[in-house]
């Protein structure tokens, strides 16, 4: 989700890298506090606050941006998003990945079509489902 911030995604397996953004997610709210992060994201703080306890709430890749951009050192959540999806879109085509062969290397989690849309941005993708395709991506590479 992040570039450059997280080690060897590709030797990393979904769960993995998902409570790895996840931790990153929680120090941003420990920093800034619940309260302020649910007021500049619009996210409920029940499911900010169950994210903090180690719960792992369905998160969209939108609403992690908006969580990450609420700390000032950070870029603004549309940069966030954007190249996030970079990352994804990049990796495919340097590890030479279609749509079919992900959808076959994640034992059909998600549909070809599915992927297509939520690494363009036209349907949403939670943190986990980003994370499995960040995953198996550069696990390819």
């Amino acid at each position: 989700m992040l570039r450059d911030e997280f080690e060897a995604v590709g030797d990393r397996d979904p769960e993995d890298l998902l409570a790895a953004y996840e931790a990153v997610l929680t120090d941003v709210i420990d920093d800034r506090g619940i309260e302020t992060v649910a007021d500049e994201t619009g996210i409920d703080e029940e499911r900010l606050s169950a994210l903090v306890d180690g719960e792992s709430p369905d998160l969209t890749l939108e609403e992690a941006a908006a969580v990450l951009a609420t700390d000032p050192d950070r870029p603004d959540a549309d940069f966030l998003v954007a190249d996030a999806r970079d990352i994804l879109m990049m990796g495919m085509s340097t590890a030479v990945l279609d749509v079919e062969a992900i959808q076959s290397g994640i034992d059909s989690q998600l549909e070809a079509k599915e992927i297509q849309q939520k690494v363009e941005g036209r349907h949403p993708m939670t943190i986990a489902e980003y994370a499995l395709l960040h995953a198996y991506i550069e696990s390819k590479k």
